[in-house]
This record gives structure tokens, C-alpha cells and sequence, in this order.
């Protein structure tokens, strides 16, 4: 798979690769994972289940300052705008100095006056726009929740790298990243780790063809990583 050394601008820097970074719970919970009130659709009141620990939150400040540009969905958007975009600088968050000095997109066809500074709506053609972005020379165009955004994102195989944060705890109820029923889709892991706290940290990237079906996975890359064919489960 072509890495984004390889991806090249027009002024021949390296051009930015989309990454997506989700907190889920074990049962792929997404919805509120900071706060009893941070988003109560569907009558949820189980927020607030991501306790970060001090290696789960170091990670998450890397992964923030890697960034150069945001893309949001508009509820995301809002939730963040509300509270990182309103809370005074702290002076040494790595999280609000990347939110609040880098440009920000959201794609919406509703919101019409985005009250952080630095903000840009994208409300034609999204997938032409991105794509606009990506082409950009820098580092990382990050998306952080924006659960809806995500899934389009990836079916139109616009995700070069997708990070999940998976915390110890059942939710039961709540919005989940991935519905019942959607697209197969296969994903190479590029790195994992465990936090003393039981946070894992998985990083995948989007295989070409997408499907994950035992004809259409490579058997050799399946080797390298001593995985045996007869341990392939499907679904």
C-alpha cells in the first residue's frame, strides 16, 4: 500500500494522509465518551465511560500534535467547539493548542455560522474537497469522532489510517461506530499496544479491495504475521 512518503504534492512535499482516531467501549460503543452530558441522543445516559490514563492520554496528545488540518461532522463539531473551543488556554495541552491553532472543516449542509475562529464549512461537493485538502502538503488532515463522517469517509476509501482508542467497559446502549449491518471490509494492523489501565491503542489502514473474505485476503502478508489459515474465521 503506497505510504504518504509516497504521496507526493504538486509542489512535491509529501501531502497530508487522512487519519481518524474513535474512543469505543468493548461492545463498540462511541457516543459520549467524555462526559454524562456531552451527547445525550437517544435518551443516553451512560456518558462519560473513557477514563484516559496518563500512557492512553501522552498517546492522544502525540496524535494531536501531529496534526496540521481537522475535519468534522457537524455535531462533533459543536460538541468540541463548545468545549474546547470555549475553555481559556491552559497553556500546556497539547489537545487545545492543536484545536485552537490549526484550521478546521466541518461537513455540513446546515451550519451555516461556525462560531470558532478558523473554522470552514464545507457544504458542496465533500468528497472533492477532501480530496482538495489531502493534496495539500503537510502531515495529518485528523478526524476525531464524527462517527457518521467516518463511515462515509471510508466507504468512499478516503481513510489512509484509522486509530482506536477501545477502553475496558461494556456501555449496553448507545450509539456504536459501526451499525448491524454494512459493508465487509478488511484492515491491516500496523501497530497495537496496552495501556496499565487496559486502554488498547490499535492503528489499521484500509487494505486495497476492502473485502474480508478468506478468498481476497493475502495468504502471504497473513503469514508473515504467523496467522494459520484455519484461524481465519468468518462471519
Amino acid at each position: 500500500m503506497e505510504s504518504n512518503d509516497d504521496k507526493l504534492s504538486e509542489k512535491g512535499t509529501a501531502a497530508m494522509k487522512l487519519t481518524t482516531t474513535v474512543q469505543v467501549s468493548v461492545d463498540g460503543v462511541m457516543q459520549g465518551p467524555g462526559g454524562p452530558e456531552e451527547d445525550e441522543r437517544g435518551v443516553f445516559e451512560r456518558g462519560g465511560w473513557a477514563h484516559f490514563d496518563n500512557e492512553a492520554g501522552a498517546v492522544m496528545g502525540e496524535i494531536y500534535q501531529r496534526a496540521d488540518a481537522f475535519l468534522f461532522g457537524r455535531r462533533t463539531y459543536e460538541i468540541f467547539a463548545g468545549s474546547w473551543g470555549a475553555w481559556p488556554d491552559p497553556g500546556d495541552d497539547p489537545i487545545w493548542k492543536a484545536l485552537n491553532t490549526q484550521p478546521k472543516y466541518v461537513a455540513s449542509t446546515t451550519l451555516t455560522e461556525p462560531r470558532w475562529a478558523n473554522t470552514t464549512v464545507l457544504s458542496g461537493d465533500v468528497a472533492a474537497a477532501v480530496r482538495e485538502l489531502k493534496a495539500k502538503p503537510g502531515r495529518e488532515l485528523q478526524v476525531h469522532g464524527s462517527g457518521a463522517l467516518f463511515r462515509w469517509l471510508l466507504d468512499n476509501q478516503l481513510v489512509d489510517e484509522m486509530t482506536l482508542f477501545t477502553f475496558p467497559v461494556v456501555v449496553g446502549q448507545g450509539t456504536r461506530l459501526f451499525p448491524d449491518t454494512g459493508r465487509d471490509r478488511a484492515l491491516e494492523l500496523v501497530e497495537s499496544r496496552a495501556t496499565p489501565s487496559g486502554v488498547t491503542i490499535q492503528v489499521y489502514r484500509p487494505t486495497p479491495g476492502g473485502s474480508h473474505r478468506l478468498g481476497e485476503i493475502d495468504l502471504n502478508r497473513a503469514s508473515t504475521r504467523r496467522a494459520k489459515v484455519s484461524e481465519l474465521l468468518v462471519e
